[in-house]
């Protein structure tokens, strides 16, 4: 089976599931689909806003698309919720990648 076919079988059953919707994002953007997986970052944000990764993954797939503006919001979110949530790894990860967009 197909990587989203088996994550929308899961959110179909459970829509609020942060690690399948984060699944799903992320295999969206690996594929290049970045409209499609920047929806699934926003509903991933959405429901679950201290899911730090999604705002650090979600920024990456934003630059990637030279929207570095969007990205920069992004990660000011997510730097935000790495504090809230005490993850320094996270912070540190997106401070730095704030520092070179942000210039």
């Amino acid at each position: 089976m197909d990587k989203i076919a088996g994550l929308r079988e899961i959110l179909a059953l459970d829509p609020k599931n942060s690690f399948a919707r984060y699944g799903m994002a992320m295999e969206l953007a690996g594929r290049g689909d970045t409209e499609e997986a920047l929806k699934e970052f926003d509903l991933l944000l959405a429901n679950d806003p201290d899911y730090t990764a999604g705002y650090f993954m979600s920024a990456q797939t934003l630059a990637n698309a030279e929207r570095n503006s969007e990205a920069v919001e992004r990660l000011k979110a997510g730097i935000a919720s790495a504090t809230r949530t005490g993850n320094r790894h996270a912070l540190s990860e997106m401070q730095a990648m704030l520092d070179v967009l942000d210039r």
